[in-house]
């Protein structure tokens, strides 16, 4: 890692603590409200208020805590019961949906163990980088002018100006430190919330099976409008042109006997509207299952794609070889749309590719210097590009601030037994 990397990371780790310490303290009032919403649960009406809403509070400060459990490398997922249909506000079926969803209960037993975690670890993660920052300012050096007794890490009192400004080797190992070890931190107290806040075993099972329910109809609506755009496609392309082929042979046909010149004018027409209908055809095929897919695999289709986009690509592999043909296609298909995203919209002068499989997933990263400003709700490229991975379980990330650049980041669930080869890289 990058010298400048590590030094983000910790004061962005260190920065992290900091808030960690008011959000924690604001789970104690927040405990109090939901037992007050507890014992006021026994008024008729009242309790069907107060509770569902002290535990939307509750419920937006955990979701706060999973947002920043991410951000330190550790993705907590929500566990919480889809709402029930036509529920209402201080209903009983709102009521009753809010009561017996276990993860009311377990943000409950959080707020209080996560509190004290999440002081002591955020004053942790401070007191190492202050106290580095202390020794590299010299403050002890000054403190002991004045009083002849302050001390400072291994030297305590500081009696001479010499001790005194070895606070400022000492700061800047302590301040080091503090900065290294404040991601590990957070991760830990991370760590730690998801026991809570994390969805259970049998919460994961619901949610899979809600993902799957949903990916299932995304994939049956994309599979339904592909269907469509085919036949739209046959229907105004080559059909209309055999249509007009076999009306120009009939013709040909009256005309053979009595006007043999105009019967050759006619099958010459007919030649070139057969080879009109065959491009069309092939045009058809190639947004199905681009020959240079079955032939070059997904390593050499990418590298031709690249080769017919307008701004210069770069294209990195590291493949083991040929891969699933339904994955090689989602892969090819993903890789396209996303370079079509960057040559229509960000206005970019360079554009790279890169593939590498894991072992267990194939990876796809398309970047470009663009403008940047990308937002998958504001078009149709980048949610088709969700659909379609989501098809295989894939997930796509996305980072493409004001400026750029813009980088689109696909996986594909994709285990493979094959070796993997060296990466090979090349310019379209």
């Amino acid at each position: 890692m990058d010298s400048r990397d590590w030094i983000r990371d910790g004061l962005r780790a260190v920065l992290s603590g900091l808030l960690a310490i008011p959000l924690a303290v604001l789970n104690l009032p927040l405990f109090g409200l939901s037992v007050a919403a507890l014992v006021l649960s026994i008024v008729p009406g009242l309790g069907m208020l107060a509770l569902p809403g002290v535990t939307l509070l509750v419920r937006a400060r955990a979701d706060l805590a999973r947002r920043l459990a991410g951000r330190a490398g550790v993705p907590i997922r929500r566990p919480y019961l889809p709402p029930p249909e036509r529920a209402i506000v201080g209903g009983w079926r709102y009521y009753k949906w809010i009561v017996t969803d276990p993860a009311t209960w377990r943000d409950l037993a959080w707020l209080v163990p996560g509190a004290v975690a999440g002081v002591a670890l955020g004053a942790l993660t401070l007191a190492l980088p202050v106290y580095g920052l202390e020794g590299v300012l010299l403050i002890p050096l000054w403190i002991s002018l004045g009083t002849d007794w302050y001390g400072y890490g291994a030297i305590w009192p500081i009696e001479t100006v010499g001790e005194g400004f070895l606070s400022l080797p000492q700061g800047a190992l302590i301040l080091s430190v503090g900065i290294a070890v404040a991601p590990y931190l957070r991760r830990f107290d991370a760590h730690f919330g998801r026991l809570f806040l994390g969805p259970t075993r049998n919460a994961e099972l619901r949610l899979r099976v809600s993902e799957l329910t949903v990916t299932r109809a995304d994939t049956v609506d994309a599979q339904a409008a592909e269907l469509r755009r085919i036949e739209r496609d046959l229907h105004d392309g080559a059909q209309v042109r055999l249509v007009s082929l076999g009306m120009t042979i009939g013709l040909a046909e009256e005309m053979v006997e009595g006007d043999p010149a105009g019967a050759r004018k006619l099958l010459a027409e007919a030649r070139e509207t057969s080879s009109a209908a065959l491009a069309d055809l092939r045009h058809l095929v190639r947004g199905i299952h681009p020959p240079v897919l079955a032939e070059r695999g997904l390593d050499g289709a990418v590298r031709a794609l690249a080769l017919a986009v307008p701004i210069p690509t770069t294209v990195e592999t590291a493949l083991p070889g040929r891969l699933d043909t339904p994955v090689e296609s989602a892969a090819y298909f993903a890789v396209a749309e996303a370079l079509a995203n960057a040559t229509r919209h960000s206005f970019a002068r360079t554009a790279q590719v890169e593939l590498w499989h894991t072992g267990s997933s194939l990876v796809m990263r398309v970047s470009d210097d663009g403008l940047g400003g990308a937002d998958p709700s504001g078009g149709s490229g980048l949610r088709g590009i969700e659909r379609r991975l989501a098809a295989f379980d894939g997930t796509m990330s996305l980072s493409s601030p004001p400026g750029g650049p813009t980088v689109v980041t696909m996986e594909l669930p994709c285990a493979s037994s094959s070796p993997k080869t060296t990466p090979s890289s090349g310019t379209g």
